[in-house]
Order: C-alpha cells, then structure tokens, then sequence
C-alpha cells in the first residue's frame, strides 16, 4: 500500500462532514436524555409533594424523602447507561461484546455477593413498606431497642444499655414494632381473700374514672376488668387499657403507684408471703445414771 492510498483512506475515515453530523448526533443525543432526566425527577418531585400534603401530622415524611432519593438515583444511573448504550454505536464502538462481557461479570459478582445483594433488597422493602422507622422502639432477633439508623445494607439497634447493634437486613425475619398507634396496658393488683371483692372493685373502678381525666398519656381507659384469677393466698383484679405509644411503661408505673395509695387509704390490704411456725411438742430427755 502506497502512502498516497494510506493518506486517502485515513481522510475518508475522518471525513469532516461525517465527524460533525455524529458529533451533532451524539449532542441531541445527550440533550434528550438530560431533558428526560430533569423530567422524570420532577414528576417525581411533584408526586412526593402531592403526598406529603396528604399524610397526616406525625407520619414518617423523613421515610418518604428517602425513598424518593433512592427512585431518583436508581432512575438517572438507568438513564446514564441507556444513553451510553445509545452513544457508543454512533463512535464505531460495538456494543454487544460489551454487554455479553458486563453480564459475565454481573453473573459472577452475584454468586460472589448474594449476601449483599439479599441484604439491599431487604433494605430496600423494608424502606419502601415503612415497616420501622428511626426512633422506634423494636424488637429484632429477640433484641429490644430503638432504631438508630436504618440503611439499605444494615439497620442499627440501640439497646436501653446503649450498646449498638448492627443487623444486616437480609437476616432480619420477624420485627415486632413497638412505636405504631397506641399501646395496651396492663396491671394486675392482689388482694387477700378476707377482703370484700365488690368493694376493692368499686374503689379500682373509682380511681380509673379519676386517672381518664388527669392522665393526659391515656388513649383508652383505665377500666377494671374484674376478677381475673384465684391464686394461693390472693384474688387478683386487673386493669387494663391504651396509652401513646412509649409511654405504656410510664402509665402502668403510675397506676400501679396509685392504685397502692388508694388501696392503704381506704384499708384493703394487698397480701405478701406469709409462714406461719408451729412448733413441735417438747420431749423431755431423762437422762440415764450410768452404772
């Protein structure tokens, strides 16, 4: 080949006009997709504020804000590759070997990272069905503590004790949510059996209508339930009803602590452990004189 044939070949590889028709193709190209971007973040943007109008006061907006970073992201990076797939054709670069190489490599990035992957779309449901939030109070793995950070890979638990747990999403099963709506309560009070019932259930029943109006944490209740159980040496009255969320503790340690001023006040006596000695009949050891 001759220089002259080599020089002719190079300038119709480069031809001017062609390199600027598929550099102006290539911009369109770009243009497009940049609008489609700011288009489709947008909409999102706009449906997100359509339902944060809705939700009502004290809902988790932080989660929905989350999740609306992670559809945003999720969509440009997918229209940064369907755009790169669109360009490469139009410089000369083929792109079916590139993909046929970037599904291998995909494959075996699986198979090396099936934890990763498991824990991430855990991650990403728990997230997209609001199951726990930040500052809730859960229960995770038999682990009881308050949600301290919460990301598509790991959920971060703090217990009362302070310690920190990290738990990967893929091997949390069972979450039992201690913080969503209004929460029961519970308090069981013994009385001996010399007391009268009818009266202990009346001075309860009494008390409870006082604590509806001054117990502000109160949702539901207190009411006596009645009798519940009959046990060795006392009867056992319950009382039961709902308080906000996180605070059932706090309210059943105040019934508690009015019911026993209640009960000493009007003289019902809660029982405690009683042991009652006999003594056994004295023997009177004669001694025997050895002889």
């Amino acid at each position: 080949m001759t220089v002259e044939n080599f020089l002719a070949e190079v300038i119709a590889l480069f031809d001017p006009a062609m390199v600027a028709r598929t550099a102006l193709e290539i911009l369109l190209i770009l243009i497009a997709f940049h609008f489609i971007i700011r288009f489709g973040c947008g909409m999102l943007d706009r449906a997100v504020g359509m339902t944060e109008a809705r939700m009502q006061e004290g809902a988790n907006v932080n989660r929905l804000i989350t999740l609306k970073g992670l559809v945003k992201s999720a969509f440009r990076y997918t229209m940064y590759f369907v755009a790169a797939l669109t360009v490469l054709p139009k410089m000369g670069i083929e792109t079916t070997q590139f993909l046929a190489g970037a599904g291998v490599a995909g494959l075996a990035v699986g198979f090396g990272a099936q934890n990763l992957v498991r824990d991430v779309i855990s991650g990403f449901f728990f997230l997209l069905e609001d199951q726990f939030a930040v500052g809730e109070y859960v229960e995770i793995d038999n682990t009881h503590g308050m949600i301290d950070e919460m990301g598509l890979r790991v959920t971060k638990l703090r217990d009362f004790g302070g310690q920190l747990h990290y738990l990967p999403n893929g091997s949390i099963e069972v979450v039992t949510n201690y913080s969503r709506g209004p929460m029961r309560i519970l308090v069981d009070v013994d009385i001996a059996y010399e007391e009268d019932v009818d009266r202990a259930i009346a001075v309860l029943e009494d008390l409870c209508e006082e604590m509806t109006d001054v117990m502000e944490i109160l949702v539901d209740g207190p009411r006596v339930l009645g009798l519940s159980s009959l046990n060795e040496s006392s009867m056992t009255l319950r009382v039961w009803g709902r308080a906000k969320n996180m605070e059932q503790w706090g309210a059943e340690r105040e019934i508690r602590r009015q019911i026993k001023r209640r009960f000493v006040r009007e003289g019902i006596e809660i029982p405690y452990p009683r042991r009652v000695l006999v003594p056994a009949a004295r023997t009177k050891i004669v001694e025997e004189d050895g002889e």
